[in-house]
């Protein structure tokens, strides 16, 4: 495994801990649709999150939650539906978030949530 997937797959544990703590359920990882795929699908109550997860090991290249740009957001949307239309989940709402992880070279990773981006 690349040093980079191994940063993101720690990110998106991470995340999946930090909803699971929220007391989230989570319905889904990585789930994979036509044309992409879903870090994390949870319910937050009634409402369906379909969670994206950056993962940095800094800021050199910029904010983790900006590398989700509006292609970006588009694709999640369309993944969403996916998801909502081969499930039977049927949530009151339906959202998107980012959960932006930094991991420092000792301590703790640092935990940002994004709520609602769309």
């Amino acid at each position: 495994m690349r040093a980079k997937d191994a940063v993101g797959r720690y990110g998106e544990n991470v995340a999946t801990r930090f909803v699971q703590d929220a007391g989230w359920q989570v319905l889904d990882r990585n789930w994979r649709g036509t044309g992409g795929e879903l870090d994390i699908v949870a319910l937050d109550g009634t409402a369906l999150v379909t969670v994206e997860v950056k993962t940095r090991r800094g800021v050199g290249f910029g904010h983790p939650a900006e590398a989700v740009t509006d292609r970006k957001v588009a694709r999640l949307r369309r993944l969403t539906a996916q998801w909502v239309a081969t499930h039977e989940v049927r949530p009151r709402s339906i959202r998107i978030d980012v959960i932006a992880v930094l991991v420092p070279r000792s301590g703790a990773a640092q935990v940002e949530h994004l709520v609602g981006i769309l």
